[in-house]
């Protein structure tokens, strides 16, 4: 019965967990393709340059109960773990750097679980690719040779090169690297195969050696979301190989070699030096002579030397050319290309002499002497007896003479020397040779020769001991010297000590001074110390002349001198007190006016003599104000009227005693003290300077007396100036033209007739000359003219008259009728009867003018009878048919 029970248990347990179990489903992933961005992971792709730390991915699922899922995420035991997950939202993270080239997909387990169940499914991640690989070469850096014979465009080398990247990132493109210079190879982009370059060649002789760059560069491609072209270069070192092609060629040439007296056979003259051409596979040289020998050389055929065969004296020229042939000799002993060089051979004397410097008592290298300094330009330094020679003859015994010294004071001649020749030293700059800068002189006598291989030379020393001359004047050490003294210094005190020297030597540089000018009165100076002093006697007073200046003269035992100026400035001391000109002071103040009262001080510059007024003492006080600059007096601002005047004080004159203090700002300070007195009025009716004059004036009358004077006296000049020249202008207005002397003439008498007025007057007989002078009852007439009576007119033979007017007429001539003058008070009558002499007419010359002339008596002058006859007769004439026409 027991264990019946136990087995219904059982069965009741088992019936349960059946229940159970049928009704709990595992959790599963959503599968959403390989370009999504959730799911299971499955067939996922992910670039290789996607950084560490990116969300790649999140992985979704769900439960069919609805149960809460974790994800989880493992690789491979063994297996880098490239990702991580978080179990609760399933976003996966890459926490390793990806690398295509390494891995290009990664087997992931991705798992998913509700807590009872868990699902578990293998993915594979695909590893994309980035272009982040450079190209690489496979045969590169390398070393290749090249005939130098190679043909034009021929090929030369491939190069190769890979790029792990797919796609554009692992195309790879060649060229060459030529950094702007030109080349002679060029490479196939896409092949790599290099070439020598269509028209260029090899040539081992000018390049043994060239070094090439070569870039390989990819398609580009993204990396980290940006195009990225990448590149790699190597270098690839061409050797040319050497070929025959090039003949031997001579080193050193032009080739010149000298026979000497003392050759003897055998002796070596010359050795010539040739090599192939072809650097790289040199061959043996053979020498040879071809002509020019005469057959007195010979050359060693495998080292070039050339070598005499008899002695010089056989010699029949003195000048051989020879051609030299150098060949290239092949490994089996034959001659091949060659070359050809000539070789000059001279046979010269011997140079086996140098010059040599020769005194008075044979070879000599050594030569001194003693002058003065500053010798005349040009001049021949005769102390010097040198001569030079060279004993050998020809070419080789001519040679160069230089001085060599300090600068360029002396000059050598001759400076080309053949043989022998007497040596001649001349000054050329003499301002240089001077005493005070050099007490001796060292040059270098060089004779160098010229066209000899050896250029034997010779030296010899030149001393000269310079002697001084006075040639240089004291010099001051200043062009002007500035003292100051004070006023009122004793006699004998120093002012100022000046300084000249004279580089010249011994008692030429002892310098004496002396002093002179309109301003050296007063000073004096010790004319070996040059300190300037004062007189024993003198006495400076700046208010009397406070600057002076004179000149200082230095001068040497020969009488060279300079001179320089000297300003002494005496300085002002306050020794004058401030002054008034009186002791006792009146003045009139007018209310609102000001008094002005001012003092002297006789120093000669300020502070001393600047002035400082204050009032000491009034009585009453506080009444008046003064300017302590310029001494004005005036009233309080408060004090506007008389009667405030007379409020303050109860006397009726309105009088102060004023004392005032003139004191001067010197140190130590004077000051005076003075008494004004001032009498208090109202202002007049009068305006003005000339009022307040008056009123000031008002106790000096003779200040009045003299001001009134010296109107009256302008008003009288300015009188007299005006009447002068008003009566200078009328002179010259009224000046009375000179009159032409009046001729009488045997001719019959001139007859006159006056016509009406407008017609013409009519003169008969006796012609009259053109400029003769006619009078007639105030007119002037020439013959052949209409003249309107009482007119006034100047008549040339010829014009035609307007009536009326007062016209100046010419010769020949119509002039039109001018503008009517103003019109002039008319002429008493004449009276019939009348005396001729009652008006004397004046008749002008031609183009004069009409003057009325009272008559003078001429107390002086002696009457001419028989001119007044003359002319008193023509006048009675002229008024007699005057007066006949007129009645």
């Amino acid at each position: 019965m027991k264990n019946v029970k136990k087995l219904h248990f059982s069965l009741l347990l088992v019936l349960v967990h059946v229940c159970f179990a049928q009704a709990d489903y595992a959790p599963f992933f959503y599968d959403n393709g390989p370009y999504s961005s959730n799911g299971n992971l499955a067939l996922f792709s992910l670039s290789e340059d996607t950084p560490v730390g990116t969300q790649i991915y999140a992985l979704n699922g769900t439960d069919p109960e609805g149960q809460e899922v974790r994800y989880g995420l493992s690789f491979e035991p063994g297996a880098k773990e490239y990702f991580r997950v978080e179990p609760k939202s399933g976003n996966i993270t890459l926490v390793e750097q990806l690398d295509r080239e390494i891995l290009d997909s990664i087997e992931v387990l991705v798992s998913i679980t509700d807590g009872r169940s868990k699902v578990t499914e293998k993915v594979t991640v695909f590893v994309m690719d980035a272009n982040d690989e450079r190209p690489v070469f496979k045969n590169l850096p390398s070393f290749l040779d090249v005939p130098e014979n190679s043909e034009s465009g021929s090929s030369i080398y491939k190069v190769l090169a890979v790029d792990r990247d797919t796609g554009s990132g692992g195309s790879i493109t060649f060229y060459l690297q030529t950094n702007g210079q030109s080349s002679k190879f060029a490479i196939d982009r896409h092949s790599g195969v290099l070439r020598i370059k269509p028209g260029e060649t090899l040539d081992y002789e000018r390049s043994t050696t060239h070094f090439i760059t070569v870039v390989a560069k990819d398609g580009g491609g993204n990396y980290n979301g940006k195009e990225q072209v990448m590149s790699s270069s190597a270098t690839l070192t061409i050797n040319v190989i050497d070929t025959q092609d090039t003949p031997p060629s001579f080193v050193g040439t032009p080739y010149f070699g000298y026979v000497y007296e003392v050759s003897i056979p055998g002796s070596e003259i010359f050795t010539v030096f040739a090599k192939d051409g072809d650097l790289g596979m040199p061959k043996p040289i053979h020498y040879s002579l071809e002509n020019g020998t005469d057959g007195v050389f010979s050359i060693n055929k495998t080292s070039g030397v050339i070598s005499l065969l008899t002695y010089p004296i056989y010699l029949k020229r003195d000048i051989f050319n020879m051609k030299v042939k150098a060949s290239e000799v092949s490994p089996e002993g034959n001659l091949m290309d060659y070359g050809v060089t000539t070789v000059v051979i001279r046979v010269v004397d011997l140079n086996n002499h140098p010059p040599t410097f020769y005194g008075e008592n044979g070879p000599q290298n050594m030569f001194e002497m003693t002058m003065y300094e500053h010798p005349p330009e040009g001049e021949i330094i005769r102390g010097l007896k040198i001569t030079v020679n060279d004993s050998d003859q020809g070419s080789n015994a001519k040679f160069n003479l230089r001085l060599v010294g300090p600068g360029r004071m002396l000059r050598v001649v001759p400076q080309t020397v053949l043989n022998e020749a007497q040596v001649t030293i001349l000054v050329e700059d003499s301002a240089a040779m001077d005493y005070e800068k050099f007490h001796f002189l060292t040059f270098k006598l060089l004779a160098v020769e010229m066209d000899t291989p050896e250029r034997f030379s010779a030296t010899a020393d030149i001393v000269i001991h310079l002697l001084d001359t006075n040639d240089n004047a004291p010099k001051f050490s200043s062009v002007y010297y500035i003292a100051r003294i004070p006023e009122n210094s004793p006699g004998n005190s120093n002012v100022v000590s000046v300084t000249a020297t004279d580089p010249d030597s011994g008692f030429w540089g002892e310098v004496k001074y002396s002093i002179y000018g309109s301003g050296a009165d007063l000073f004096l100076i010790h004319s070996a110390s040059g300190i300037i002093y004062t007189q024993p006697w003198a006495s400076l007073d700046a208010e009397v002349k406070s600057k002076y200046n004179f000149y200082v003269k230095a001068e040497d035992a020969d009488g060279k001198y300079s001179l320089a100026e000297v300003f002494v400035t005496v300085l002002d001391l306050n020794d004058h007190p401030p002054e008034f000109n009186e002791n006792f002071l009146e003045k009139t103040m007018i209310i609102g006016a000001l008094v002005k009262i001012e003092a002297q001080d006789d120093d000669a510059e300020g502070p001393n003599n600047v002035i400082e007024y204050s009032i000491m003492k009034t009585d009453p006080e506080n009444i008046f104000d003064i300017n302590a600059d310029t001494g004005e007096i005036k009233l309080k601002s408060y004090i506007k009227s008389m009667d405030i005047v007379q409020n303050i004080t109860k006397q009726n004159d309105c009088t102060w005693s004023v004392v005032v203090q003139a004191q001067d700002r010197g140190s130590p300070s004077f000051s005076t003290t003075t008494v004004v007195k001032i009498d208090i009025t109202e202002a007049t009716q009068l305006r003005g300077p000339l009022a307040s004059f008056f009123v000031q004036s008002r106790d000096k009358p003779l200040h009045i007396l003299a001001m009134i004077a010296g109107v009256i006296s302008l008003m009288v000049v300015v009188t007299v100036s005006i009447s002068t020249i008003m009566f200078m202008r009328n002179k010259k207005s009224n000046r009375i033209l000179p009159h032409r002397r009046i001729r009488r003439r045997n001719k019959p008498p001139v007859t006159f007739k006056f016509p009406n007025p407008g017609e013409k007057l009519l003169i008969q007989e006796p012609e009259v000359m053109v400029g003769d002078n006619i009078s007639c009852s105030n007119c002037n007439i020439a013959r052949g003219h209409s003249l309107p009576p009482n007119h006034n007119m100047n008549v040339v033979t010829g014009h035609h008259w307007s009536p009326n007017h007062n016209v100046s007429m010419v010769s020949g001539r119509h002039w039109p009728p001018p503008p009517p003058p103003p019109n002039a008070p008319a002429l008493p009558p004449l009276l019939l009867g009348g005396r001729p002499g009652d008006r004397q007419w004046v008749v002008p010359t031609v183009l004069g003018t009409v003057a009325q002339i009272k008559p003078k008596r001429n107390r002086n002058r002696p009457v001419d009878s028989v001119n007044a006859a003359l002319v008193s007769e023509l006048k009675i004439r002229l008024d007699q048919r005057r007066l006949a026409n007129c009645f």
